[in-house]
């Protein structure tokens, strides 16, 4: 606690000695559960706060479990105005770089109960990992460690003999109350404001311990990042948005299953200019990836932080998978299926925060409408008449049948080609934002052949579908389709999911491009077949 300050800092040091036996840490985090006679009303986002439900009312007979005990249908609540809602506390869930305050507000009297997350270097998985944040108890967390939208990819594994020790926080819990009369609801933008004091003020200056390293005892990096795409530009492309960190040294793409180290990461400016500030000394590797191309970036030198000295990268170059020019695309890489077609829940299954909200995919039971929307037959996408944001189903799911069992589904992707060259190699890039003990298999032409050309083997636990995620752990997939498989004239690809034991076993799509070989067209002519 520090003189002055409406609030108490709180942060853990984890440590697993070398001579203590194997150990896998699940899931770690601060939780708080405060008052349900008194805290009614949470905040997490601008967009995203609503008087909440009583924990009473998720307790049968008042709530209804649904498909998982953390979904419950309201029937009867203590305030009616809750009745047909479903509460679910994953509804409520962040990307790590959004989770900076949360939390909730009494009424009367007007007191405000706020976690507020400086920085995320803790955190595990990167910034766009999911975490929970508040929900109905009335309880608000600070998660350090978990494998939700992820499995066990995320779950720290330490084996005998092996040391490690890592500092989680520090973390504010900031209290804040306004004067009668005054809008209790003001409670949130002061939290708010609260969070910039403490995010200028990271990394702090108060913690005794040795394991947690004060400003001058850590290092900056900057630097510029660079997009270079001969089917796009003759030029350099500024990396707008670019994501940039640094993580443990590892293959491109790591840091999203990095799990027991610290991570650093910023975002660059729109000329492609990043700053990452504060970090603790060490070695690492620089990794980033960019919206609107897919892939992962990662500098192929160790970067090595000293206490007190800055790094100037220079301009950096990343050069996206491409062998060839864009025949067709679906979808826009960013790592989220959110540009995809969203269906309206169950009117029976509804939260009343997200009806016509950005985050329409945040309500429950939408992989039921899958069904509902195709019942005789799977989903069909045409190239050049087909409109993603509304032809393409947000996830592909399985069909749940009228025994309650359940059957995979096959997707096609239906498009025309004017001259095929038999001796050259397409390309088919299938980036994933998410999957759930799923399989893609990918056919040409024929959905029947014995052995598919290509096939993802079981892929992931992130179990998004069920937790309303748009996104969790990101794959992509290249996919060489020899010219001798193609025709002339119509052509389809099939996608074929065929995992089917329950209805949360899917693959959420990020981006989709078909590419032509590589010595057959200029830019220019790119350009022509995306307008075509």
């Amino acid at each position: 606690m520090l003189r002055g300050s409406s609030g108490f800092y709180t942060y853990s040091i984890y440590e697993h000695l070398e001579e203590w036996p194997g150990f896998n840490l699940g899931e770690t985090r601060i939780a708080f559960k405060l008052r349900k006679d008194k805290f009614h009303y949470m905040a997490i986002a601008d967009n995203r706060q609503r008087y909440m439900p009583l924990p009473d009312d998720r307790v049968p007979p008042r709530g209804q479990p649904l498909a998982y005990p953390e979904a419950v249908l309201l029937v009867n609540p203590v305030e009616p105005d809750f009745k047909g809602e479903v509460d679910d506390k994953y509804q409520y869930s962040c990307d790590n770089k959004d989770i900076n305050v949360h939390g909730w507000i009494c009424t009367d009297p007007p007191v405000g109960f706020w976690h507020i997350t400086p920085s995320a270097e803790f955190r595990t998985g990167g910034p766009q990992k999911q975490n929970l944040t508040s929900h109905v108890g009335p309880t608000t967390l600070s998660v350090f460690v978990s494998a939700h939208y992820s499995g066990e990819d995320l779950v720290p594994k330490f084996n005998a003999g092996e040391a490690w020790k890592k500092v989680f926080g520090p973390v504010f819990v900031y209290c804040n109350s306004a004067f009668d009369g005054d809008d209790p609801l003001s409670l949130w933008d002061d939290a708010k404001m609260q969070m910039s004091v403490e995010t200028e003020s990271w990394p702090y200056s108060f913690p005794a311990s040795d394991d947690f390293p004060k400003s001058d005892q850590r290092g900056n990096v900057s630097g510029r990042l660079l997009v270079q795409d001969e089917y796009i530009s003759d030029d350099y492309i500024s990396a707008s948005g670019a994501y940039v960190g640094l993580a443990l040294p590892g293959d491109a793409g790591s840091w999203q299953r990095e799990c027991k180290d610290y991570q650093f990461w910023t975002s660059a400016d729109e000329d492609g200019y990043f700053s990452i500030t504060a970090v603790r000394a060490g070695d690492y590797n620089l990794y980033a990836w960019v919206p609107g191309f897919i892939g992962d970036y990662r500098y192929d030198v160790v970067v090595n932080i000293t206490p007190g000295f800055d790094i100037d990268m220079g301009d950096l170059v990343y050069e996206p998978p491409r062998n060839g020019p864009t025949l067709w695309e679906i979808g826009i890489p960013d790592r989220s299926a959110a540009e995809f077609y969203v269906p309206d829940p169950n009117p029976k299954y509804i939260n009343k925060l997200y009806l016509d909200h950005p985050d329409r995919f945040r309500q429950y039971g939408l992989w039921e409408r899958y069904a509902e929307l195709y019942p005789d037959g799977d989903l069909v996408y045409t190239v050049g008449s087909s409109d993603y944001t509304k032809d393409w189903f947000f996830g592909q799911v399985t069909r749940k049948k009228d025994n309650n069992s359940y059957q995979g589904t096959t997707w096609q992707i239906k498009f025309e080609l004017d001259n095929v060259n038999q001796n050259s190699t397409y390309i088919l890039r299938v980036a994933i934002a998410s999957a759930n003990l799923s399989e893609l298999q990918v056919r040409i032409n024929d959905p029947s052949t014995n052995r598919p050309l290509f096939s993802s083997g079981l892929i992931g636990r992130d179990n998004s579908i069920a937790r309303h995620g748009i996104h969790g752990l990101y794959w992509l997939f290249n996919v060489d389709v020899p010219g001798a498989r193609l025709v002339s004239g119509d052509n389809t690809i099939f996608f074929i999911q065929p995992r089917s034991t329950s209805p949360f076993q899917g693959i959420m799509y990020d981006y989709i491009r078909f590419e032509g070989p590589s010595d057959t067209t200029s830019k220019k002519e790119t350009s022509r077949l995306l307008e075509k």
